[in-house]
């Protein structure tokens, strides 16, 4: 499990070009690395909107926005055509960062009990661990990362 003041694992996973993108190429900025269950989704397209509708807050700020799902390449690139997301989306299908993270998790729908991400979002200054959200609502998300960044 990982905690507040530890060092975020570091990783190299494709973005929505195919592209390898690793955490350590922002180690001297602050990220918000947010999980999220699945591309084009209801909860997923609110979250993934509200970060896009809130980029020049973030780019203010000085911190690179990133989303990771265990979607592929294909899928990531259609969801960021389709709703004009202006930040990195990482493909992590093997879920080995996501597992790293301790997001897979066990959920339950209609009875049912499956594998899967749960709604996580980290802020890492610098390499170092300095929040963790958990199962966030995907319409405040944004909203309440912003007031920690600016509390900081």
């Amino acid at each position: 499990m990982l905690v507040i003041g530890q060092k975020a694992p570091d990783f190299t996973l494709q973005n929505e070009a195919g592209d390898l993108v690793s955490l350590s190429d922002f180690k001297d900025q602050t990220c918000v690395l947010y999980f999220y269950p699945k591309d084009d989704t209801p909860g997923c397209t609110t979250q993934a909107c509200s970060y896009r509708d809130s980029s020049h807050e973030f780019v203010k700020r000085g911190v690179k926005v990133i989303g990771i799902s265990k979607d592929d390449v294909k899928s990531h690139k259609k969801f960021q055509e389709k709703f004009q997301l202006n930040f990195t989306i990482l493909a992590d299908p093997d879920t080995t960062v996501v597992q790293r993270y301790d997001v897979w998790k066990e959920k339950s729908m209609y009875g049912k009990k499956y594998m899967g991400v749960a709604r996580t979002t980290f802020v890492i200054e610098k390499g170092i661990i300095k929040a963790i959200f958990e199962n966030v609502d995907p319409k405040n998300d944004v909203e309440m990362v912003l007031n920690f960044l600016d509390q900081q």
